[in-house]
């Protein structure tokens, strides 16, 4: 596997071979294709805001700060 070229007029040229289909693309399966498990990150968060309660969640808030004007 081949790298792409850094200089944009040759990534350009190269890309446009791709697209007319006279060079094939070099980019590996994974990269075409992340994986699933980048997803349990995008929604960890959120589920866990969902699941404190209030006071939970302003405790943790609380903390946060102490910490943030500890600092400084």
């Amino acid at each position: 596997m081949t790298k792409r070229p850094r200089d944009p007029v040759q990534l350009a040229k190269q890309i446009f071979d791709i697209a007319i289909g006279e060079a094939e693309d070099t980019v590996s399966e994974s990269k075409r294709h992340p994986s699933p498990k980048r997803k349990g990150g995008l929604k960890g968060g959120k589920a866990r805001a969902k699941s404190l309660t209030h006071a939970e969640r302003v405790d943790i808030a609380r903390i946060a700060a102490e910490a943030r004007w500890k600092k400084s």
